[in-house]
């Protein structure tokens, strides 16, 4: 796969804008009236309004009763748009990211599914161009290591057991941009698998997992860090066998991702793994895959089809869920309007925290000088209405 140069932008980029009247949303709170002023493509100030920073020549945009948040950041994430991030060109590609950063995603890691190791090694490798071009913040392998009896949409016949040479094998194919496995740390070779996972700085993520409490204890001590999409393909919480889900939300070196599309959580279990793992803990993720963005219908799942009804993905032969079609945005919404959520918890389950994850909470995450200007304008009842990325309105504001 060639890789395209790095998408454009919508609108060219200013060397100085100003945005005034919202509330901005920082990491010490929440500004009323406040200011953001980009420079090129980062974020000269953000906070107080102050009218020495207002040049007469920059274009300035009155906010009033809006908010501005940091752009979002998807930990995991299967495609968009019509285009799956597992098949297809740089072009589908590069067409599914753009469909995410419509809808306020401008940091994405790019989630493969279960499929043939050959076939895995050979798309890290094609995805890694676009990681490197900028396009990309990295690569998920999730699968083929998941337990058969939580495989949800992937292949049983391609599942297999946690190895770490083929582990090292797809981690080496991404050259330097794997950020994250998912795998079933019960299963034989599962924790040797953290272990190598750790040493080489790949989140190792404990998912489709059918593990006990204490084999996800044992997991997270060989350095489990992340809960793959928290109560999908696990266990239920048992009072007698809690199983993983107490495991990794009582862990304090444990982020907890959820998908809050109202179909695949609960509210009260969403709000279940806030009480208990605080916002600092949860990263909201979409586990999109390529309908996200693009209608009702049937799809592909790496090699399983998907049926698309409503906006709800499942598997067309068995029905079990499969990804999902929410965006970032519709998160966000969710979570402030129906979930009740304060507004900076969001923020850091939406933007902080997956940043630190990725180690680059120094450039994007937050809305703070010296970082990228990547942003989110909300209105009122919190329905996107811009967003900015490295400077460069991908949704211009009205």
């Amino acid at each position: 796969m060639a890789a395209p140069a790095a998408l454009a932008a919508s609108a060219a980029r200013t060397a100085r804008t100003v945005l005034t009247g919202a509330r901005v949303v920082l990491p010490t709170g929440t500004v009323e009236n406040g200011q953001v002023t980009v420079d090129g493509t980062r974020i000269a100030s953000a906070g107080a309004a102050a009218p020495s920073d207002v040049l007469a020549d920059a274009p300035a945009h009155d906010l009033t009763g809006h908010w501005i948040v940091p752009g979002f950041v998807d930990l995991h994430n299967h495609g968009g748009g019509g285009a799956s991030f597992t098949g297809g060109s740089a072009e589908d590609v590069l067409r599914g990211v753009r469909t995410h950063r419509e809808h306020g995603t401008t940091t994405l890691v790019a989630s493969l599914v279960t499929a043939d190791i050959d076939f895995l090694t050979r798309r890290a490798g094609e995805l890694a161009e676009l990681v490197q071009q900028g396009d990309l913040a990295g690569i998920h392998f999730e699968g083929p290591f998941i337990n058969p009896c939580r495989k949800g949409a992937h292949s049983e016949e391609l599942l297999r057991h946690p190895d770490p040479a083929v582990i090292r094998k797809l981690v080496d194919a991404a050259r330097g941009t794997a950020r994250m496995m998912t795998l079933a740390t019960e299963l034989p070779g599962g924790l040797d698998s953290v272990r190598l996972l750790a040493d080489q700085g790949v989140i190792a993520a404990a998912g489709h997992t059918d593990a006990s409490y204490e084999q996800t204890v044992e997991a997270i001590e060989a350095g489990v860090t992340v809960a793959t999409h928290l109560f999908n393909a696990m266990p239920p919480l048992g009072h007698r066998a809690p199983g993983p889900i107490a495991a990794l939300l009582e862990d304090e070196r444990v982020t907890v991702e959820l998908i809050n599309d109202g179909t695949h959580l609960h509210p009260a279990a969403l709000e279940l793994a806030f009480h208990r793992a605080g916002a600092r803990r949860v990263a909201f993720i979409t586990d999109a895959m390529d309908a996200a963005g693009f209608g009702d219908g049937r799809y592909q799942l790496g090699p399983l089809a998907v049926d698309v009804v409503d906006g709800v993905a499942r598997l067309a032969e068995g029905g079990s869920i499969a990804g999902s079609t929410l965006t970032l945005d519709t998160a966000f919404r969710r979570a402030a309007t129906v979930d009740r959520l304060p507004v900076g918890d969001i923020v850091q389950a939406i933007s902080a925290n997956p940043a630190r994850l990725l180690g680059v909470y120094d450039r994007v995450g937050s809305l703070e000088a010296g970082k990228d200007a990547d942003l989110v304008v909300l209105d009122a009842e919190f329905q996107l209405t811009a967003v900015m990325r490295r400077g460069e309105w991908i949704v211009s504001p009205c």
